[in-house]
């Protein structure tokens, strides 16, 4: 069975293949695409509104535990990517 997670955005429930997992490396937001990187992680679904949301609301900072203000521009341009495909 697949393990439920919540999204930090709309804080829906859904599966783990359903979201994305979202770390902080080196000072930067990045999609954890194998979901098999050490520390906390934070998951979203893969939209722009889900995004948006996240980063507007400091979402991802308060997942994780981060103090200050991170850059994700890594990853909205992830995130576009897999969009567009």
């Amino acid at each position: 069975m697949d393990s439920v997670r919540t999204c930090v955005a709309c804080r829906r429930r859904a599966s783990r293949a359903d979201l994305l997992r979202v770390v902080l490396h080196e000072g930067r937001f990045i999609v954890d695409e194998r979901a098999a990187l050490p520390g906390r992680g934070a998951w979203v679904h893969p939209t722009a509104e889900c995004l948006s949301k996240a980063v507007s609301r400091g979402a991802f900072s308060r997942a994780l535990r981060v103090s200050g203000k991170p850059d994700t521009s890594p990853l909205e341009n992830r995130l576009k990517t897999l969009m567009d495909n």
